[in-house]
């Protein structure tokens, strides 16, 4: 993992999930002062932070991903992995022995749904998608700066500091992929709390459809509410829960498993949720970067220059065209 102190180089752009936009991503980088060098976009006093999901789901994944990964081995940017990155390890990687299942991530119809995309773009360059997977691994789950951190869905100390103990670099191995097929084990927890949030089960196993199409039965919630009262305080998601849960008062029990990422720690980044609107603030020290690019939304990046507290003028963003 990515370590600095404090009085650590100025100059950053965090920017939200790409998932192959690859075209809406140079205009963005262009807006932001970056030019191309070599074959490389670069800026003279900047560097570029990914928050992962470049995969999947976008119209130029393969462009996308050349762009990032040319410009994290030229030191132009660094990336942390995203939960896409992450499944397309874990839908190439074999299961161990004893396990029932061919490969880490059961490739059922929703699985391939979420890959499908990125599979076919590769269709025609198998050596280069090998590429691209090791590269994957290179790709470390968290980056703390000191004064600022990310991640690409929740930050949780209780098994980021354990996972950092194993993994210094915050990389991960094939035997971590493996062990995080087992449902429960400290792999599992790692890879779906730092990957997609924390989530709440929907009352009397009630289960509702997203907009995607897909049926859950739980809910994505926040994990910064520090006084919540009802399931609709603490849902943090594109998809609104009914009123009649939404207005569920929380037991007791429920209100002190929440996680809670507290004021005064450092400004953290995370992508993940597909937010609307204009971009923003969701707390002086917290911030979603992820702005439905892939759904017509905006690509979004927020210009730190070494404030402590996040500055809504600093957020800058591109429209996604329908060419994308």
């Amino acid at each position: 993992m990515n370590r600095e102190g404090k009085g650590a180089a100025a100059g950053y752009d965090i920017i939200g999930d790409v998932h192959g936009c690859a075209r809406t991503l140079t205009l963005l980088l262009e807006r932001l002062g970056y030019r191309q060098q070599q074959g490389v976009w670069r800026h003279g006093r900047r560097k570029a932070l990914f928050l992962g999901d470049i995969i999947d789901r976008g119209p130029r994944i393969r462009e996308a991903l050349h762009i990032v990964r040319d410009m994290v081995e030229a030191g132009a940017a660094e990336c942390i992995m995203g939960n896409h990155e992450y499944h397309a390890l874990a839908w190439m990687t074999p299961a161990p022995p004893g396990s029932g299942r061919q490969f880490v991530r059961e490739r059922t119809e929703r699985a391939h749904r979420q890959i499908r995309e990125t599979l076919e773009e590769f269709e025609a360059w198998p050596g280069e998608w090998r590429d691209f997977l090791q590269w994957f691994h290179r790709l470390p789950l968290v980056i703390d700066k000191g004064d600022f951190r990310l991640v690409h869905a929740c930050w949780d100390p209780a098994l980021i500091e354990p996972f950092l103990a194993q993994y210094p670099d915050g990389c991960v191995t094939r035997e971590f992929l493996q062990a995080s097929a087992e449902p429960g084990s400290f792999a599992h927890q790692v890879q779906d709390r730092l990957l997609r949030g924390t989530d709440m089960r929907l009352p009397h196993g009630l289960s509702m459809t997203g907009r995607d199409g897909l049926r859950r039965s739980s809910f994505r919630t926040k994990f910064w509410e520090e006084n919540p009262e009802t399931y609709g305080d603490i849902q943090f998601q594109p998809d609104p829960l009914p009123d009649h849960i939404a207005a569920r008062p929380l037991t007791d029990n429920q209100k002190a498993e929440l996680l809670v990422y507290g004021p005064d720690e450092p400004i953290l980044f995370v992508g993940h949720y597909w937010q609307q609107g204009n971009p923003h603030p969701i707390r002086p020290n917290l911030a979603c970067l992820d702005y439905s690019a892939v759904k017509f939304g905006k690509l979004v990046a927020y210009r730190w220059d070494g404030e402590h507290r996040l500055q809504r003028d600093n957020f800058v963003w591109v429209d996604v065209p329908r060419l994308a």
